[in-house]
Parts: C-alpha cells; sequence; structure tokens
C-alpha cells in the first residue's frame, strides 16, 4: 500500500536537488517539508486599451468589457492578453470579437514566455531550512484586436 501524499506534496514535482545560492552545496528538497507559493506574475504596463484575461472572471463579462472598449469609439485597438490556462479563453474572446464585426475587425497574436516565481516555504520553521524559490517558464499570448485603416 502507497503512503497518502498531501495536497501539497502533489502540486510539487519531484526536482533535482535545489540550491538557494550558488556557493552553496545542493540541498535535497523534500517537497511534504514545504508550502508552495505562487506569485502573481510580472505585471506588464497596463494601458485602458489592455484588458488582461483569467479563468476567474467570467467570460461574458470579460467579452462585453472588450466589446465596451471597442464600441466606444475611443480605441481602435485592444490587447488581449492571456497567461498559461487562460491563452484559450483569450483566442476565444479575440476570436468572438471578430465574428461579432462581421469580419470589420482584424487580429495580430504574438506568443511569448513568461518567467514566474514561486516560494518555497518550510512547513515548520524549526525543522526544516530556509524558504527557497524557484523559477518556471509559462506561455503567454498577446492578441491585437483592431480596426484596418481605411485606404
Amino acid at each position: 500500500m502507497t503512503e497518502p501524499r498531501s495536497p501539497v506534496s502533489g502540486s510539487i514535482p519531484h526536482m533535482a536537488p535545489v540550491s538557494t545560492d550558488s556557493a552553496s552545496p545542493a540541498v535535497e528538497m523534500d517537497p511534504v517539508e514545504y508550502t508552495l507559493r505562487k506569485r502573481l506574475p510580472r505585471k506588464l504596463p497596463k494601458r485602458r486599451n489592455d484588458v488582461y484575461v483569467n479563468m476567474k472572471t467570467d467570460f461574458r463579462a470579460q467579452l462585453a468589457r472588450c466589446q465596451k472598449l471597442l464600441e466606444s469609439g475611443a480605441h481602435r485597438e485592444i490587447c488581449v492578453h492571456g497567461l498559461g490556462l487562460a491563452i484559450n479563453r483569450a483566442i476565444n474572446i479575440a476570436l468572438q470579437l471578430q465574428a461579432g464585426s462581421q469580419g470589420a475587425l482584424q487580429l495580430a497574436a504574438n506568443t511569448s514566455t513568461v518567467e514566474l516565481v514561486d516560494d518555497l516555504e518550510p512547513e515548520d520553521p524549526d525543522e526544516a531550512g530556509e524558504p527557497m524559490t524557484r523559477t518556471r517558464n509559462n506561455s503567454a499570448i498577446h492578441i491585437k484586436v483592431f480596426y484596418p485603416d481605411p485606404q
């Protein structure tokens, strides 16, 4: 019979030895002894026509916000940003906007990789080692939804 796994250890992949700085020898990390805290991603500059899509907000509310920005006449373009799991939702929002405009809107998509930082905090500060950080990469998409210039 296998040992029961804590919810924390299931979310932390088994890693090679982790080092807190380059001068110290590698330290073996036991995932059960640490709590994973995911930091928020670094914020890109926020303009009035930027929409950051996430999976917590209702899809229709995000779509309505984008439509309102475009229909207000204040912006000829908006940028829809999605990170990780929200990439599919960002693409869907951009395609819904284009379909709703009967082809008047055009799309230009760029992808990127964003470096994220996680904190590993010891469960028991007395017995476990010191807090550590690790970095990981996540995919992102940036879609420009715009009215083309009339020729």
